[in-house]
Protein backbone atom coordinates (compact mmCIF):
# COMPACT_ATOMS: atom_id res chain seq x y z
CA UNK A 1 0.00 0.00 0.00
CA UNK A 2 2.89 2.30 0.96
CA UNK A 3 4.61 1.62 -2.57
CA UNK A 4 1.12 2.32 -4.20
CA UNK A 5 0.74 5.73 -2.27
CA UNK A 6 3.91 7.04 -3.60
CA UNK A 7 3.30 6.28 -7.17
CA UNK A 8 0.36 7.70 -6.85
CA UNK A 9 1.55 10.89 -5.21
CA UNK A 10 4.02 11.03 -8.31
CA UNK A 11 1.72 10.64 -10.68
CA UNK A 12 -0.27 14.00 -8.93
CA UNK A 13 3.30 15.76 -8.93
CA UNK A 14 4.03 14.91 -12.69
CA UNK A 15 0.85 16.15 -13.98
CA UNK A 16 1.35 19.71 -11.78
CA UNK A 17 4.85 20.27 -13.74
CA UNK A 18 3.00 20.24 -17.13
CA UNK A 19 2.21 24.25 -18.59
CA UNK A 20 0.60 24.72 -21.32
CA UNK A 21 2.96 27.83 -22.48
CA UNK A 22 5.20 27.67 -25.33
CA UNK A 23 7.86 25.04 -24.41
CA UNK A 24 11.87 25.01 -25.42
CA UNK A 25 11.72 20.94 -25.10
CA UNK A 26 10.44 18.22 -23.02
CA UNK A 27 11.68 16.43 -20.19
CA UNK A 28 10.11 13.44 -18.96
CA UNK A 29 12.79 12.29 -15.90
CA UNK A 30 11.94 9.48 -13.78
CA UNK A 31 13.02 9.17 -10.10
CA UNK A 32 13.60 5.79 -8.95
CA UNK A 33 15.08 5.56 -5.62
CA UNK A 34 14.34 3.65 -2.64
CA UNK A 35 11.76 5.51 0.02
CA UNK A 36 11.87 2.54 1.90
CA UNK A 37 14.21 -0.64 3.21
CA UNK A 38 17.70 0.49 5.20
CA UNK A 39 18.41 3.18 2.90
CA UNK A 40 15.18 4.60 3.19
CA UNK A 41 16.30 8.37 5.14
CA UNK A 42 19.18 8.57 1.85
CA UNK A 43 16.69 7.73 -0.19
CA UNK A 44 13.90 10.42 0.38
CA UNK A 45 16.84 13.05 0.03
CA UNK A 46 17.86 11.85 -3.01
CA UNK A 47 14.19 12.15 -4.17
CA UNK A 48 13.55 15.40 -2.61
CA UNK A 49 16.43 16.73 -4.37
CA UNK A 50 14.98 15.35 -7.91
CA UNK A 51 11.73 16.76 -6.97
CA UNK A 52 12.71 19.66 -6.36
CA UNK A 53 15.33 20.31 -9.60
CA UNK A 54 12.48 19.09 -11.31
CA UNK A 55 9.99 21.66 -10.13
CA UNK A 56 12.43 24.45 -10.51
CA UNK A 57 12.89 23.23 -14.60
CA UNK A 58 14.01 26.12 -16.46
CA UNK A 59 11.58 28.49 -18.67
CA UNK A 60 10.75 27.18 -21.17
CA UNK A 61 10.94 23.25 -20.20
CA UNK A 62 8.08 21.02 -19.81
CA UNK A 63 8.65 18.63 -17.62
CA UNK A 64 6.87 15.04 -16.53
CA UNK A 65 7.67 12.67 -13.73
CA UNK A 66 6.96 9.97 -11.43
CA UNK A 67 8.56 8.57 -8.34
CA UNK A 68 8.75 5.12 -7.59
CA UNK A 69 10.07 3.39 -4.68
CA UNK A 70 12.92 1.09 -5.69
CA UNK A 71 13.01 -0.61 -2.16
CA UNK A 72 16.58 -2.30 -1.92
CA UNK A 73 16.47 -5.02 -4.08
CA UNK A 74 18.22 -5.51 -7.30
CA UNK A 75 14.90 -6.71 -8.72
CA UNK A 76 12.68 -4.03 -7.85
CA UNK A 77 15.07 -1.28 -9.15
CA UNK A 78 15.29 -3.09 -12.48
CA UNK A 79 11.23 -3.58 -12.82
CA UNK A 80 10.95 0.19 -12.32
CA UNK A 81 13.42 0.86 -14.58
CA UNK A 82 11.33 -1.83 -17.21
CA UNK A 83 8.34 0.15 -15.98
CA UNK A 84 9.46 3.71 -16.87
CA UNK A 85 11.12 3.04 -20.60
CA UNK A 86 7.85 2.01 -21.82
CA UNK A 87 7.52 5.50 -22.09
CA UNK A 88 9.69 8.61 -24.07
CA UNK A 89 12.28 8.95 -21.05
CA UNK A 90 15.14 11.69 -21.35
CA UNK A 91 16.98 10.19 -18.21
CA UNK A 92 15.81 8.72 -14.88
CA UNK A 93 17.49 10.19 -11.49
CA UNK A 94 18.52 6.78 -10.34
CA UNK A 95 18.79 4.95 -6.98
CA UNK A 96 21.41 5.61 -5.19
CA UNK A 97 21.59 1.91 -3.88
CA UNK A 98 25.23 0.64 -5.48
CA UNK A 99 23.12 -3.31 -6.02
CA UNK A 100 20.08 -1.70 -7.56
CA UNK A 101 22.38 0.64 -9.40
CA UNK A 102 24.60 -2.29 -11.15
CA UNK A 103 21.62 -4.42 -11.88
CA UNK A 104 20.16 -1.56 -13.43
CA UNK A 105 23.57 -0.35 -15.92
CA UNK A 106 22.74 -3.08 -18.74
CA UNK A 107 18.95 -2.50 -18.75
CA UNK A 108 19.92 1.26 -19.40
CA UNK A 109 21.98 0.69 -21.79
CA UNK A 110 19.33 -1.44 -24.09
CA UNK A 111 17.32 0.93 -23.63
CA UNK A 112 19.72 3.96 -24.28
CA UNK A 113 18.20 5.92 -21.02
CA UNK A 114 20.64 8.35 -18.54
CA UNK A 115 21.11 7.30 -14.95
CA UNK A 116 21.69 9.97 -13.16
CA UNK A 117 22.50 8.82 -9.46
CA UNK A 118 23.97 10.18 -6.10
CA UNK A 119 25.91 6.08 -5.61
CA UNK A 120 28.90 6.59 -4.00
CA UNK A 121 29.71 2.57 -4.56
CA UNK A 122 32.69 2.97 -6.97
CA UNK A 123 32.34 0.63 -9.57
CA UNK A 124 29.01 1.46 -10.70
CA UNK A 125 31.26 3.57 -13.24
CA UNK A 126 33.57 1.33 -13.81
CA UNK A 127 31.73 -1.49 -15.98
CA UNK A 128 32.41 0.71 -19.40
CA UNK A 129 28.62 1.55 -19.74
CA UNK A 130 28.60 5.29 -21.53
CA UNK A 131 25.02 5.87 -19.93
CA UNK A 132 25.93 6.20 -16.00
CA UNK A 133 26.51 9.81 -14.61
CA UNK A 134 27.24 10.08 -10.92
CA UNK A 135 26.81 13.57 -9.58
CA UNK A 136 28.50 12.39 -5.95
CA UNK A 137 32.26 11.92 -5.37
CA UNK A 138 32.59 8.36 -5.35
CA UNK A 139 34.56 6.58 -3.29
CA UNK A 140 37.56 7.17 -4.98
CA UNK A 141 37.19 10.90 -4.73
CA UNK A 142 35.49 10.48 -0.46
CA UNK A 143 37.52 8.21 1.05
CA UNK A 144 40.50 9.93 0.03
CA UNK A 145 39.34 13.16 1.78
CA UNK A 146 37.94 10.32 4.98
CA UNK A 147 41.67 9.06 4.76
CA UNK A 148 43.63 12.07 4.51
CA UNK A 149 41.78 14.05 7.05
CA UNK A 150 42.10 11.08 9.52
CA UNK A 151 45.96 11.07 8.55
CA UNK A 152 46.76 14.34 7.77
CA UNK A 153 44.65 16.64 10.14
CA UNK A 154 44.32 14.42 13.10
CA UNK A 155 47.65 12.76 12.61
CA UNK A 156 46.03 9.64 13.85
CA UNK A 157 47.92 6.29 12.61
CA UNK A 158 46.02 3.18 14.21
CA UNK A 159 42.51 3.65 12.41
CA UNK A 160 39.66 0.74 13.66
CA UNK A 161 37.54 0.62 10.13
CA UNK A 162 34.13 -0.69 10.45
CA UNK A 163 31.73 -0.40 7.41
CA UNK A 164 29.00 -1.99 5.74
CA UNK A 165 28.99 -5.55 4.08
CA UNK A 166 26.60 -3.57 1.53
CA UNK A 167 28.29 -2.98 -2.41
CA UNK A 168 28.87 0.18 -0.96
CA UNK A 169 30.18 -1.04 2.56
CA UNK A 170 32.80 -2.74 0.23
CA UNK A 171 33.51 -0.50 -2.01
CA UNK A 172 33.98 2.40 0.58
CA UNK A 173 36.16 -0.28 2.67
CA UNK A 174 38.75 -0.98 -0.15
CA UNK A 175 39.02 2.56 -0.85
CA UNK A 176 40.27 3.19 2.40
CA UNK A 177 42.80 0.70 2.42
CA UNK A 178 44.31 1.51 -0.43
CA UNK A 179 44.09 5.76 0.50
CA UNK A 180 45.71 5.12 4.14
CA UNK A 181 48.26 2.43 2.34
CA UNK A 182 49.58 4.97 0.39
CA UNK A 183 49.53 7.51 3.55
CA UNK A 184 51.65 4.61 5.64
CA UNK A 185 48.50 4.12 7.93
CA UNK A 186 47.61 0.79 8.55
CA UNK A 187 44.04 -0.02 10.10
CA UNK A 188 44.39 -2.12 13.57
CA UNK A 189 40.65 -3.80 12.78
CA UNK A 190 38.57 -4.10 10.39
CA UNK A 191 35.17 -5.61 10.32
CA UNK A 192 31.84 -5.30 8.63
CA UNK A 193 28.75 -5.14 10.04
CA UNK A 194 24.50 -6.10 8.45
CA UNK A 195 22.87 -3.31 7.90
CA UNK A 196 20.21 -4.55 9.55
CA UNK A 197 22.07 -5.05 13.38
CA UNK A 198 20.21 -4.05 16.19
CA UNK A 199 23.30 -3.53 18.34
CA UNK A 200 26.89 -2.42 17.21
CA UNK A 201 28.37 -2.53 20.77
CA UNK A 202 29.81 -6.63 20.15
CA UNK A 203 31.84 -4.74 17.17
CA UNK A 204 32.56 -1.60 19.01
CA UNK A 205 33.73 -3.65 22.04
CA UNK A 206 36.21 -5.48 19.72
CA UNK A 207 37.57 -2.76 17.67
CA UNK A 208 38.74 -1.11 20.91
CA UNK A 209 40.31 -4.05 22.48
CA UNK A 210 42.96 -3.08 18.88
CA UNK A 211 43.45 0.31 20.97
CA UNK A 212 42.77 1.93 17.47
CA UNK A 213 43.42 5.96 17.82
CA UNK A 214 40.24 6.91 15.88
CA UNK A 215 37.11 5.09 14.84
CA UNK A 216 36.17 5.08 11.29
CA UNK A 217 33.20 4.69 9.90
CA UNK A 218 31.64 3.76 6.08
CA UNK A 219 28.01 2.58 7.83
CA UNK A 220 24.14 3.74 6.14
CA UNK A 221 22.87 6.16 8.08
CA UNK A 222 20.70 3.82 10.84
CA UNK A 223 23.85 1.93 11.49
CA UNK A 224 26.20 5.03 11.92
CA UNK A 225 23.29 6.69 14.50
CA UNK A 226 23.48 3.11 16.50
CA UNK A 227 27.25 3.05 16.23
CA UNK A 228 27.65 6.56 17.59
CA UNK A 229 25.19 6.63 20.38
CA UNK A 230 26.23 3.40 21.86
CA UNK A 231 29.84 4.70 21.62
CA UNK A 232 28.78 7.83 23.47
CA UNK A 233 26.34 5.93 26.17
CA UNK A 234 29.77 3.71 26.49
CA UNK A 235 31.88 6.85 27.27
CA UNK A 236 33.96 6.11 24.14
CA UNK A 237 36.55 9.05 23.81
CA UNK A 238 38.33 7.68 20.91
CA UNK A 239 37.17 10.18 17.97
CA UNK A 240 35.02 8.90 15.14
CA UNK A 241 34.95 9.79 11.58
CA UNK A 242 32.42 8.86 9.87
CA UNK A 243 31.07 8.47 6.54
CA UNK A 244 28.86 10.49 4.43
CA UNK A 245 25.33 9.28 6.16
CA UNK A 246 26.30 11.15 9.27
CA UNK A 247 26.39 14.28 7.24
CA UNK A 248 22.61 13.79 7.00
CA UNK A 249 20.45 16.07 9.37
CA UNK A 250 18.16 12.91 9.42
CA UNK A 251 20.50 10.81 11.10
CA UNK A 252 21.78 14.09 13.20
CA UNK A 253 18.22 14.17 14.40
CA UNK A 254 18.67 10.29 15.61
CA UNK A 255 21.06 11.55 17.82
CA UNK A 256 21.33 14.03 20.92
CA UNK A 257 23.91 16.71 20.15
CA UNK A 258 25.97 15.59 23.25
CA UNK A 259 26.40 12.17 21.22
CA UNK A 260 27.54 13.86 18.65
CA UNK A 261 30.28 15.90 20.32
CA UNK A 262 33.75 15.91 18.69
CA UNK A 263 32.26 13.40 15.87
CA UNK A 264 33.47 14.08 11.71
CA UNK A 265 32.19 12.78 8.94
CA UNK A 266 33.10 12.88 5.06
CA UNK A 267 30.84 14.07 2.69
CA UNK A 268 30.04 16.13 -0.89
CA UNK A 269 28.50 18.98 0.73
CA UNK A 270 26.62 20.30 3.92
CA UNK A 271 23.94 22.31 2.60
CA UNK A 272 22.76 23.11 6.14
CA UNK A 273 26.22 24.46 6.92
CA UNK A 274 25.66 27.60 4.43
CA UNK A 275 28.87 28.89 2.54
CA UNK A 276 27.03 30.50 -0.33
CA UNK A 277 23.94 32.85 -1.02
CA UNK A 278 22.79 29.89 -3.63
CA UNK A 279 23.24 27.46 -0.93
CA UNK A 280 21.46 29.22 1.30
CA UNK A 281 18.60 29.80 -1.21
CA UNK A 282 18.58 26.25 -2.05
CA UNK A 283 18.31 25.08 1.64
CA UNK A 284 15.39 27.79 2.27
CA UNK A 285 13.41 26.00 -0.56
CA UNK A 286 14.07 22.51 0.53
CA UNK A 287 13.35 23.32 4.32
CA UNK A 288 9.59 25.30 2.73
CA UNK A 289 8.75 21.72 0.11
CA UNK A 290 9.52 19.18 2.49
CA UNK A 291 9.73 20.42 5.89
CA UNK A 292 13.48 19.23 6.22
CA UNK A 293 16.45 19.76 6.50
CA UNK A 294 18.68 19.07 2.90
CA UNK A 295 21.73 16.88 2.75
CA UNK A 296 24.58 16.47 0.25
CA UNK A 297 22.56 13.59 -1.41
CA UNK A 298 19.69 16.30 -2.08
CA UNK A 299 22.08 18.96 -3.46
CA UNK A 300 23.69 16.28 -5.22
CA UNK A 301 20.71 15.17 -7.37
CA UNK A 302 19.19 18.59 -7.47
CA UNK A 303 22.71 19.57 -9.94
CA UNK A 304 21.99 16.30 -11.85
CA UNK A 305 18.79 16.90 -12.57
CA UNK A 306 19.33 20.88 -13.18
CA UNK A 307 22.27 19.86 -15.77
CA UNK A 308 20.14 17.21 -17.69
CA UNK A 309 17.22 20.31 -18.00
CA UNK A 310 19.82 22.38 -18.81
CA UNK A 311 20.72 20.17 -21.33
CA UNK A 312 16.88 19.90 -22.96
CA UNK A 313 16.58 23.48 -22.63
CA UNK A 314 19.92 24.09 -24.47
CA UNK A 315 18.56 22.07 -27.04
CA UNK A 316 18.57 18.32 -26.64
CA UNK A 317 15.93 16.40 -27.66
CA UNK A 318 16.83 12.55 -27.13
CA UNK A 319 18.21 10.53 -24.52
CA UNK A 320 21.41 10.63 -26.55
CA UNK A 321 21.70 13.68 -27.55
CA UNK A 322 21.32 14.24 -23.11
CA UNK A 323 24.13 12.05 -22.50
CA UNK A 324 26.12 13.26 -25.06
CA UNK A 325 25.73 17.26 -23.23
CA UNK A 326 26.48 15.34 -19.97
CA UNK A 327 29.54 13.53 -21.49
CA UNK A 328 31.05 16.45 -22.85
CA UNK A 329 30.04 19.74 -20.87
CA UNK A 330 30.73 21.28 -17.58
CA UNK A 331 27.72 22.45 -15.25
CA UNK A 332 28.64 24.78 -12.24
CA UNK A 333 26.06 23.28 -9.64
CA UNK A 334 25.50 24.46 -6.01
CA UNK A 335 27.59 21.94 -4.41
CA UNK A 336 30.06 22.61 -6.89
CA UNK A 337 31.36 22.19 -10.62
CA UNK A 338 30.66 19.07 -12.39
CA UNK A 339 32.59 17.44 -15.01
CA UNK A 340 32.38 13.99 -16.39
CA UNK A 341 35.90 11.89 -16.25
CA UNK A 342 35.33 10.30 -19.22
CA UNK A 343 33.68 7.19 -17.25
CA UNK A 344 30.56 9.47 -15.55
CA UNK A 345 32.22 10.33 -12.41
CA UNK A 346 30.99 13.60 -12.61
CA UNK A 347 32.20 14.99 -8.99
CA UNK A 348 35.34 15.78 -7.58
CA UNK A 349 35.07 17.33 -4.68
CA UNK A 350 34.86 16.52 -0.69
CA UNK A 351 34.26 17.87 2.21
CA UNK A 352 34.91 17.08 6.20
CA UNK A 353 32.34 18.27 8.85
CA UNK A 354 32.54 18.42 12.51
CA UNK A 355 29.89 18.11 15.42
CA UNK A 356 30.65 20.65 18.31
CA UNK A 357 28.16 18.71 20.61
CA UNK A 358 25.81 21.84 21.03
CA UNK A 359 24.10 21.68 17.73
CA UNK A 360 22.92 19.32 15.19
CA UNK A 361 24.36 21.55 12.56
CA UNK A 362 28.01 21.02 11.45
CA UNK A 363 31.06 23.08 10.69
CA UNK A 364 33.05 22.73 7.57
CA UNK A 365 35.94 21.65 8.84
CA UNK A 366 38.31 21.12 5.60
CA UNK A 367 37.71 21.04 1.62
CA UNK A 368 38.88 18.66 -0.62
CA UNK A 369 38.69 20.29 -4.22
CA UNK A 370 38.94 18.86 -7.21
CA UNK A 371 40.74 15.83 -5.91
CA UNK A 372 41.02 13.81 -9.56
CA UNK A 373 42.33 16.99 -11.11
CA UNK A 374 39.28 16.57 -13.63
CA UNK A 375 37.56 20.10 -13.34
CA UNK A 376 39.77 22.55 -15.48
Amino acid sequence: MRRFLSILSATVFSASLLSGAAQAGDASVPVLVPLTGFLSLEGTSQRNGAVLALKDAPAGVAVRSEVIDTGTSPEAAVTALERAAGGKVTAVAASMLGTQMLAMLPLAQEYGIPLVTVSGTASITEQGNPWVFRFFPGDAVTKEAHARYVAEELGKKRPAVIYQTTAYGQSGKAHLEQAFKRLGVEPVFEEGVDPAAKDLLPVLTKALAAKPDVLVLHLHSGPTALFIRQAAANGVEVPIVAGSAMHQPSTAALLEPAELKGVCAETAASPVSGGSPEVEAFTAAYRKAFNAEPDAFALGQYDGIRMVLEAVKGGAGSAEEVRKALSAGTHRGLAMTYRSDGKGNMAHSAVIVCYDGASRVPAIAKRYDNVTGVVR
